[in-house]
């Protein structure tokens, strides 16, 4: 396969992905709105009784809930909030079931300044929704 050609298609795997999950985040949230919503999965649980793989989809399945969830009201600012919260809280999840199983010092600082961050960027985007309640 030339380079020119492996290049495109590289780029158009990088961004068509995105474009598909956004069209399919968007179909699902039409789907809650339409009252089509399943249950909500139970809350995440990082703990030893699952095994990693277990407890990263626990937490995939929690954040894509939450997203697909989230308030929408056509505000560009309130929407990008409310779904970015869960997905930062997913982050902390997953970081949260990676400290149960790795013993490797900079995956544990990773993780750690992970949770911090994300945490941390959750009081933001509240505090900028409770600030606007308009939008």
């Amino acid at each position: 396969m030339p380079n020119t050609f492996r290049a495109v298609w590289a780029l158009t795997l990088c961004l068509g992905a995105p474009y598909a999950a956004a069209q399919e985040a968007h179909h699902h949230h039409a789907d809650m709105q339409a009252g089509q919503a399943a249950a909500p999965p139970p809350a995440f649980v990082a703990s030893t009784a699952k095994p990693f793989a277990a407890l990263m989809d626990d937490a995939m399945a929690v954040m894509d809930d939450g997203m697909r969830r989230a308030a929408m009201n056509g505000a560009s600012e309130h929407d990008f909030l409310t779904m970015m919260m869960p997905h930062h809280q997913g982050a902390v999840d997953m970081a949260k079931a990676v400290l149960l199983y790795t013993a490797d010092p900079e995956i544990r600082n990773l993780a750690l300044g992970i949770i911090a961050e994300q945490q941390n960027e959750i009081k933001v985007m509240q505090a900028w929704l409770l600030r606007h309640p308009t939008h």
